[in-house]
């Protein structure tokens, strides 16, 4: 569900569009109308009964979600009360409703579908956050800083070094995320994954099934082989160990002890007037950190028990939902404090000074090169 009091201060309100339970109930609709009509495609049901299961679907779609919800505990699935409600508003198409499928087909498919779509908010913004950190690395290339190892002066770099390390971090995780999307797989097997409801056109109408709703055909049922989520997971945790890094090292540059970056909109005190903290970076640190709980829950949930997980499947549906909604938010936040970040290079300059008079040399060796190497490899 939403939460208004967070939702934008943690940059989250697109991803939260993209997850919410309006959404999930969309998909699960899109999921029962697309089945009607892979079933009609390939002759197990009459057009025009897959028309009416589509007309209900769409009905359905905006029903009070309590509705659903409240009659979901019974059977552990909101799949089972909206297919009753389908066929009660399909009339003489009700056969036509849930044809072949069990609830996890369903359930799995809207999953991906609600993945897909929100997957396209985080890619936005990691797609801006990777534009402004070229920006940064090309405007800086030469300007030099002195590096910190251990949190201790160390010697020479320049922020266009700093900039490109960042922008190398998110091209990596911006692709994996990208595979991650054009790989979202439908599911659809039937009860104990058999395909048996559609036989001898199951391959066909999975095939059908998946085109309809934009997604791949994976050409198995992955019911209870779940390496799919957990791919999933570690392509959006481990874009979240990028988005933290980044935030990181801004909250620390930030410092008023160091003053060598500020955000072009810092966020202030209700106590202390003098504060400019750099509260995007602090809002995208805090958002993503909270990925490897998510990202261990749906690693430990691919222990599904035979044909039908007795637990781990349903441990799935929030923990994704979660993940997808704290990634979706750091990106936002830290493409907040990435557009328009400040360098200060009378600081820079100050403290690289302070440096060099104990004897620390100012060659910043192959920063340049090291610069020109990430903008002429990343990814558009």
């Amino acid at each position: 569900m939403s939460e208004p009091l967070w939702d934008a201060l943690f940059g989250r309100t697109a991803a939260v569009e993209a997850t919410d339970s309006r959404a999930w109930l969309k998909a699960l609709c899109d999921v029962e109308a697309a089945l009607a009509v892979a079933c009609a495609r390939t002759g197990l049901v009459e057009p025009a009964d897959a028309d009416a299961v589509a007309a209900a679907c769409a009905k359905a779609a905006t029903v009070d979600l309590h509705e659903i919800g409240d009659q979901a505990v019974a059977g552990g699935s909101p799949v089972i009360p909206l297919v009753a409600m389908l066929r009660d508003q399909a009339g003489s198409a009700a056969a036509a409703v849930h044809r072949g499928a069990t609830s996890q087909d369903i359930l799995d498919t809207a999953a991906m579908l609600v993945t897909h779509r929100a997957l396209a908010a985080v890619i936005d913004a990691s797609t801006e956050a990777d534009g402004a950190a070229a920006r940064l690395a090309r405007t800086h290339r030469d300007h030099a800083m002195i590096g910190r190892t251990l949190l201790q002066p160390a010697v020479p770099t320049t922020f266009g070094a700093v900039a490109a390390g960042w922008g190398e971090g998110l091209d990596r995780s911006l692709r994996s995320l990208r595979t991650a999307r054009s790989g979202v797989a439908a599911q659809l097997g039937g009860p104990a994954g058999t395909m048996a409801g559609w036989y001898p056109h199951g391959p066909a109408v999975r095939a059908a099934f998946a085109a309809e709703l934009g997604l791949t055909d994976p050409g198995v049922v992955w019911h209870t082989e779940r390496s799919r989520i957990a791919e999933l997971a570690a392509a959006l945790g481990s874009a979240c160990g990028v988005f933290e890094k980044i935030a990181t090292d801004i909250v620390l540059l930030a410092q008023a002890e160091i003053g060598e970056v500020s955000e072009a909109e810092p966020g202030g005190s209700s106590a202390m007037a003098h504060k400019r903290n750099p509260i995007a970076a602090v809002t995208a640190r805090a958002g993503a950190m909270q990925a490897p709980g998510l990202v261990s829950t749906l690693v430990s949930a691919m222990a599904a028990e035979l044909q039908r997980g007795a637990g781990p499947w349903h441990a799935e549906w929030p923990a994704l939902t979660a993940l997808l909604r704290t990634t979706g938010g750091a990106a936002r936040r830290l493409a907040d404090s990435l557009t328009g970040l400040r360098v200060d290079t009378e600081a820079t300059a100050r403290n690289l000074a302070a440096v060099a008079d104990t004897g620390v040399g100012l060659d910043v060796g192959h920063a340049g090169d090291l610069v020109d190497h990430y903008l002429a490899g990343r990814a558009e």
